[in-house]
């Protein structure tokens, strides 16, 4: 086999090395141009293999960074140098999978997953190795075989060594993330609660898109409205039915914003933001599959907070922190943040001392090491739920 680490994340690449007893493959990759030994105004991407791959398993590291668009490009470059180069089988191991939230299509949009599984299969990969994907029907996106391996068991040994842990509540961040929270809270024994977060002003914005429109027969010349058509009467009773169901949403909001219109701690606006269960006197642990922006997570911290929870701790597996999301997490009740080490942590680590980084290179090594020798990966998924 070989081992090619990217330049994305190669501490977990030369972490995996060394638990699997091989030396990384030689590697050189450099941003400019092809001639030039240091970075140019081209900012094109090089990638120059340094030993044979001919008829040989090739393993390829790389993950969704912070310069995400770069590292996909180097991980399709590398893929195809090793394809042009008679590589028997390319198996790309991707922590974090670019992309994978945009799984959906919404308004005019397109599904930006699909189209990076397209790029790999052409690009020569056949056979992908990642870990806890945002949706397990991404997995449908691809032409070759996807393992998702699931870092729960690491994060419920964390949660487990929380001082007191048998007091917690493990509480689902929205309620799409409902199974995957129940699943920890089955395997943990404890109790489970939900936040709620209203989204009516993402439905209007879904219905001003222009897709409501009425159909053009509705109108006459003149842009009068055209009353003899034979859906006419249709067309009137849905648009009355429908203002009819704005104008209930609206009082509806109108009197959820006037009972929730007391003070809220640290000055946030709470408003919008129900929890389904009981955090008083305990510990609050907030499970998620990643963290981006962190502003929705503080708000969300405020209301577990003001509901009386004793402590906030926060078990994601990937850290994908963005903006100024150390000072905010800093200044915020949140005591601990744990993330997995499937995006680099180490610089994020030294501005916010509340982040706690898990490491998943013995499942990640263990995976390689069946693939290479041909072994079955159902052990690797033992004790895992159905939707976990």
């Amino acid at each position: 086999m070989e081992f090619f680490c990217g330049t994305s994340h190669s501490e977990l690449g030369k972490e995996i090395c060394r638990r699997l007893g091989v030396d990384p493959s030689p590697l050189k990759c450099r941003f400019g141009g092809v001639e030039d030994d240091c970075e140019s105004t081209c900012k094109e991407t090089h990638v120059e293999i340094g030993t044979s791959v001919r008829g040989r398993r090739v393993f390829l590291l790389q993950t969704g960074s912070k310069d995400v668009n770069n590292s996909i490009m180097e991980l399709l470059i590398m893929a195809y140098a090793c394809k042009t180069a008679c590589a028997e089988k390319i198996i790309a191991v991707i922590p974090y999978l670019p992309y994978s939230k945009q799984s959906k299509m919404r308004k005019r949009g397109s599904i930006p997953a699909k189209l990076f599984a397209t790029l790999l299969s052409r690009a020569g990969v056949t056979h992908v190795v990642t870990m806890d994907l945002h949706t397990k029907e991404i997995q449908g996106f691809f032409d070759f075989p996807v393992d998702n391996l699931r870092s729960s068991s690491f994060l419920c040994k964390y949660i487990q060594e929380i001082p007191d842990y048998h007091n917690s509540v493990i509480v689902a961040r929205r309620p799409e993330s409902t199974k995957r929270a129940t699943s920890f809270a089955e395997r943990l024994k404890l109790n489970i609660a939900v936040i709620h977060i209203d989204q009516s002003k993402e439905a209007d914005i879904d219905r001003e898109d222009g897709r409501c429109s009425p159909p053009i027969y509705m109108f006459n010349e003149d842009g009068s409205s055209n009353t003899n058509t034979p859906n006419s009467s249709r067309e009137r009773r849905v648009n009355t039915a429908s203002r009819r169901t704005r104008t209930v949403s609206e009082s509806s909001a109108s009197a959820t914003a006037g009972a929730a219109a007391a003070p809220a701690p640290m000055g946030e606006d709470l408003r919008g933001i129900k929890l389904v269960g009981d955090v008083s006197g305990r510990i609050a642990v907030i499970v998620d599959d990643s963290i981006d922006e962190v502003a929705s997570l503080i708000r969300i911290a405020n209301v577990l907070h003001h509901r009386g929870a004793s402590r906030i701790y926060v078990v994601a597996t990937h850290g994908i922190f963005i903006g100024n999301a150390a000072e905010l997490l800093e200044e915020s009740c949140i005591d601990e943040i744990a993330v997995t080490n499937t995006v680099p942590q180490e610089e994020f680590a030294k501005t916010c001392a509340k982040v706690k980084t898990i490491d998943i290179s013995p499942l990640l090594s263990e995976a390689v090491r069946r693939i290479q020798n041909g072994e079955s990966m159902s052990y690797l998924f033992r004790d895992i739920s159905t939707y976990d």
